[in-house]
């Protein structure tokens, strides 16, 4: 036998020799690896079906969203506020698609039937919808038709005509956003319109929400046309409503108060607020969102900058910190003018003023980055002035438009007079918008508050209210009306200011209401 055939024979005689005692060589450790590597293929294959299943549902609820052209969005819009974000919301009563047969009034033109600004403040803790009446008289800017062309301003209009500007069966979003920012004088940073179809798959998705009515409502009371009671389609008391029944109890406007949008506006209100408490509970996670996006998005219309179900996704997730009794919701300042609603001023002026400064209702710094408190007391004159006007007790130096807020004729040239006197340059005399100013306030801009202290000065009761414009404003009111001589070449006292609420805000957050109050309190007007 050769060397190497001794060799050969040996390395089978070797390997028969492991093999006999079990050692298995290359495939012993083959066989320890394969569960391993078996379970990674599986971890990989999961995540990648995970993946690929997240990729789909994003697709999907991207190929749900529907947009409306920043085109017909005004060129003349506020300037941006000191913090926070505005979200305009509309409740549109579409008859197109599957909303035919949810019911509501008739044709194909789309109206809206609600209308919120909701205000998200800068700390990301607070937020304050305000409910417009869709009965408002407004005026309506120009708007944009479908073929280019812009319409001539409305005024003395409803607010609700402004979607319906064009004739279009999804409405106009962008016009109901230019007449916001018109009244307001707020900036809206998105806009976003649900119709009846959205509303109610959204609140299915919920699994129903809690409500309560302060009486049996019959079939007669949601459609007074039937000339009849009809069935009851709701019991007095709390339950849990979702889909149809859900669009029936925010629709309800006769048989319960005054039968007024007013009223209904206040059960809407509720709704929402406990909407938000129910989607809270269940928690700001994917399960929760998820299938609340995917049916939101299937009749939702929004702006451009919500076009995307990462942007819609990372906005709802954005208010996941905002405590329940932190989320307020008013109704714009109003009264009644015949058969419709008059905004009532100041009192909507300085709520208007509230949200641009970022300050929550009871006139605090919500923590934007330009937020400032409610307008304190003015400082008390010192012998070492400057020569400002507000420390020497003159108005050197200082411009002021006057407006005449009353029915009483003249009183504008009177005041006018008054201030001129003092050394105050008048720089113009006009009525303003509304003649319904109970008190005089002095409207004042950026910069401008101790001239507007040294205005205010000049009359007695006399509210201090920030707004937007460059300048200061004096609106008389109807205590000037019934005393002239409120005004005088004296300085009167400083008015009250204070630093808690801003004039007029006090008022208006004793009546909001919070997502956490009581769902059967406060459900009508009337």
């Amino acid at each position: 036998m050769t060397a190497s055939s001794r060799r050969a024979v040996a390395e089978r005689t070797g390997r028969a020799r492991d093999s006999s005692r079990g050692g298995g060589g290359d495939r012993a450790v083959r066989g320890r690896r394969r569960p391993l590597r078996t379970a990674g293929i599986v971890a990989v294959s999961l995540l990648v079906l995970i993946t690929a299943g997240a990729g789909w549902f994003y697709f999907k609820l991207n190929g749900n969203i529907t947009t409306f052209g920043a085109d017909g969005v005004s060129p003349q819009r506020p300037a941006e506020g000191a913090g926070g974000q505005n979200v305009l919301v509309i409740g549109s009563d579409s008859r197109s698609g599957g909303n035919s047969s949810l019911g509501g009034g008739d044709g194909d033109v789309g109206r809206s039937d609600t209308a919120f600004l909701l205000h998200i403040y800068g700390d990301s803790k607070h937020a304050v919808a305000v409910s417009i009446p869709r009965d408002t008289l407004v005026e309506i800017p120009p708007c944009r038709l479908p073929d280019g062309r812009w319409t001539a301003p409305q005024h003395n209009a409803m607010f609700n005509a402004a979607f319906s500007v064009g004739g279009s069966a999804r409405g106009n979003p962008a016009c109901t956003q230019n007449t916001v920012e018109k009244l307001s004088g707020v900036r809206v940073d998105h806009t976003v319109v649900v119709d009846f179809e959205g509303f109610s798959k959204m609140t299915s998705a919920v699994g129903g929400v809690p409500v309560c009515l302060p009486k049996d409502i019959y079939e007669g009371d949601l459609n007074p046309n039937r000339h009849s009671r009809g069935e009851r389609i709701f019991a007095k008391g709390p339950q849990n409503v979702s889909g149809q029944q859900a669009l029936d109890y925010v629709r309800i406007r006769h048989g319960i108060g005054d039968n007024s949008d007013i009223g209904r506006i206040q059960r809407q209100q509720a709704f929402v607020g406990s909407l938000i408490k129910k989607v809270k509970d269940q928690g700001f996670n994917p399960g929760t969102l998820l299938p609340l996006a995917n049916a939101a998005t299937r009749s939702m219309t929004v702006d451009p900058g919500l076009d995307s179900a990462d942007k819609l996704l990372s906005f709802a997730m954005s208010l996941k910190d905002i405590d329940l009794h932190n989320t307020k919701f008013i109704t714009l300042p109003w009264r009644y003018q015949g058969e419709r609603v008059a905004i009532v001023h100041p009192a909507a002026d300085t709520l208007w003023a509230d949200i641009k400064a970022d300050r929550t209702l009871d006139g605090k710094n919500a923590g934007g980055p330009g937020a400032q408190a409610s307008p304190g007391p003015s400082p008390s004159p010192s012998g070492s002035g400057t020569g400002t006007g507000t420390e020497a007790g003159t108005g050197t130096g200082i411009s002021v438009a006057v407006y005449n807020g009353t029915t009483k004729t003249g009183l504008a040239a009177r005041a006018a007079g008054q201030l001129k006197s003092a050394g105050f340059t008048v720089t113009g005399t006009a009525t303003a918008r509304t003649q319904d100013h109970a008190t005089t306030t002095v409207e004042y801009g950026a910069g401008k508050e101790s001239e507007a202290k040294a205005v205010a000065a000049r009359f007695r009761d006399a509210k201090l209210v920030p707004t937007a414009t460059a300048g200061v404003n004096v609106v008389l009111g109807a205590g000037y009306a019934a005393d002239p001589t409120m005004a005088s070449s004296a300085p009167a006292a400083a008015p009250s200011g204070s630093a808690a609420p801003s004039p007029g805000s006090s008022s208006i957050g004793d009546s909001a209401r919070s997502a956490d109050d009581n769902i059967c309190s406060g459900l009508s007007y009337g």
